[in-house]
């Protein structure tokens, strides 16, 4: 089963976010406030604390160029596999349409108790995403 957020808009070129999400260091930014905890990262992997699941941890798998950037789950750190896309789509040089989907591979009875609090922390990542300052 995947979890999509809603559709955001950036006002900031695909390319701007591409370079910003494609680098974990930055990623903790876009984090909302209170959600994980213990961050630690380099450009191509990132792992955090987050309550109750327990620590977890992400790597990039695959990137094309200002338009997805693909995200696993690391096995040794989690129990919990998932996979995350981050959708870019350029509409203008300043106008940019974001979608953030999460896919848990996690048993069926275990997906109707996840299911709405993933909902809400990649569309609350969308609404972070659209506020944000690419240019830092």
């Amino acid at each position: 089963m995947k979890i999509e957020s809603k559709i955001g808009k950036a006002a900031y070129s695909d390319r701007e976010i591409y370079a910003f999400i494609t680098d974990f260091n930055n990623f903790k930014e876009l984090i909302p406030a209170g959600k994980v905890s213990q961050w630690e990262s380099t450009e191509e992997q990132c792992s955090f604390q987050v309550d109750p699941l327990g620590r977890t941890g992400l790597e990039i798998i695959e990137k094309t160029p200002s338009s997805l950037v693909k995200m696993a789950s690391l096995r040794s750190y989690s129990n919990h596999q998932f996979t995350i896309w981050i959708q870019l789509k350029s509409l203008g040089e300043k106008d940019t349409r974001i979608r953030i989907t999460i896919e848990p591979q996690v048993n069926k009875m275990l997906i109707s108790m996840i299911k709405v609090p993933l909902k809400k922390f990649v569309d609350g990542l969308i609404d972070k995403i659209e506020t944000f300052d690419f240019t830092g």
